[in-house]
């Protein structure tokens, strides 16, 4: 369970690396944009939205600023993280094999059975659910969200 989890704080840490980098990388091409020609700002200012909440290496901007660009992929990659269904089988295993042990070890009481059986499914679970829900690291409500993206980014001027 500790190298389960020990994966996901690592993605999960990962993960906002990479946002607080994009972010930093994008607010240096919003101070930049104005010292370039009329033209090349509307294109970046284009190019510089957050569109899409399950990005991809191939939908990434038409600029290729090398900063921003490795950013957002370090981003996108890090989205695609998660615990393998072999590593979540190996778990609930062991955890049904410490279980069967634990019940052997104390068959000769079952108020002692029920208790320490009680304890481990409990912890078991809430380990379980504290690791899935930290899964991956751009999706639900525990995810790294874009909110200092959205900060850099400029107001997109109205449209004629």
């Amino acid at each position: 369970m500790a190298f389960i989890a020990a994966q996901v704080w690592g993605d999960l840490d990962r993960a906002t690396v990479a946002v607080n980098r994009e972010a930093s990388a994008l607010r240096s091409v919003v101070l930049l944009a104005p010292r370039f020609p009329q033209e090349t700002q509307t294109r970046l200012r284009r190019s510089w939205r957050v569109t899409s909440t399950k990005p991809s290496l191939k939908s990434g901007p038409r600029w290729r600023l090398v900063a921003c660009h490795d950013a957002r992929r370090q981003r996108i990659i890090t989205s695609h993280a998660t615990v393998n269904w072999v590593k979540w089988s190996t778990l609930i295993v062991q955890a049904i094999c410490t279980m069967v042990a634990i019940a052997l070890v104390h068959s000769d009481n079952r108020t002692a059975t029920g208790i320490a059986l009680g304890l481990f499914a409990t912890g078991v679970a809430v380990s379980i659910l504290l690791i899935a829900a930290h899964n991956r690291p751009f999706t639900g409500a525990l995810s790294v969200r874009p909110d200092i993206l959205e900060q850099v980014l400029p107001p997109m001027p109205a449209s004629p």
